[in-house]
């Protein structure tokens, strides 16, 4: 591991995408908590928040870190459910990779509940989006 202990304690923010593409009648059954496995928006939010808790378990060499807060946020569009995780810490490294794996567990959890009733789901454009904090300064990608 990158040994980060001369670096400075700042606060530190990263927002991550991603979407699960969907055909527009299963989108519709996750907006009408309709689906046999229960409410699918609920489950991939607590999912995510669990999955950037439990980052550094995932990836090797990757810090454990003390998070602040980690929202994830989902809406429901035809045939596509947007996923957005927005993680915040106050320490010596980034969470852009919380924010990342945050939203690609809510994403695979969408596929666990949805597989039965869809098998074209995609799960695409996974991406940082914001980042800020650190030595490296602010990052935003461009729309």
């Amino acid at each position: 591991m990158v040994n980060v202990g001369a670096k400075d304690i700042t606060s530190r923010r990263a927002v991550a995408r991603c979407n699960v593409h969907m055909s527009p009648g299963t989108s519709t059954a996750i907006a009408s908590v309709s689906l046999p496995k229960g409410d699918v928006l609920a489950t991939a939010r607590i999912a995510g928040i669990q999955a950037a808790k439990k980052t550094s378990d995932l990836i090797p060499l990757c810090h454990p870190l003390m998070l602040s807060a980690v929202t994830v946020n989902l809406s429901v569009g035809e045939g596509v459910v947007a996923i957005e995780a927005i993680v915040e810490t106050s320490g010596q490294t980034g969470v852009e990779m919380e924010a990342l794996t945050a939203c690609s567990v809510a994403a695979l959890t969408i596929y666990d509940m949805c597989k039965s009733a869809d098998k074209t789901m995609v799960i695409g454009e996974l991406a940082l989006w914001e980042k800020s904090g650190g030595r490296s300064g602010t990052f935003q990608r461009p729309e």
